[in-house]
């Protein structure tokens, strides 16, 4: 687990932040410049103007960064163990939803039980995903009623 861990945090890192990255470079010079003009360090500037300005951005950045780590499926099988157990550390073996999908889809028989139980781990796995995109749009209308 700690290295699947470790390996998600490298692939999904560079994604979040060059959304997030932009994200910073669309505020308004006129915001950061004004902020400087009342005395605000930077510090503050950054807390208070960009990051508010941009705070949907920077949930888009989490998201899709979340999103990739979800759906990260050879990378995670390759260096958790692919072991299909339930792990009490993290430093023991596991297999995640989309590796078990792909290393035993191929070994079931289709209409049978092993590959219905399959059928239903991909079902899990697009409730998650989309209980996440719910969450998303929540946060992301609540951001458009109070900004307007």
């Amino acid at each position: 687990i700690l290295t699947a861990s470790l390996i998600l945090a490298l692939m999904v890192l560079p994604y979040m932040s060059a959304v997030m990255r932009n994200v910073f470079k669309m505020t308004p010079g006129v915001l950061r410049e004004s902020a400087y003009g009342i005395g605000c360090t930077r510090w503050e500037t950054a807390r208070d103007i960009v990051m508010r300005y941009g705070i949907r951005g920077l949930l888009g950045g989490i998201f899709i960064g979340l999103g990739r780590a979800l759906g990260e499926t050879m990378a995670v099988l390759m260096v958790t163990g692919n072991a299909a157990v339930v792990p009490t550390t993290i430093l023991e073996p596991l297999r995640t939803i989309p590796a078990t999908i792909a290393a035993e889809l191929g070994e079931a028989p289709a209409g049978g039980a092993h590959y219905q139980s399959l059928f239903l781990l991909g079902v899990i796995l697009f409730f998650i995903t989309f209980f996440i995109n719910l969450c998303v749009e929540f946060i992301s209308s609540r951001g458009k009623v109070r900004n307007s």
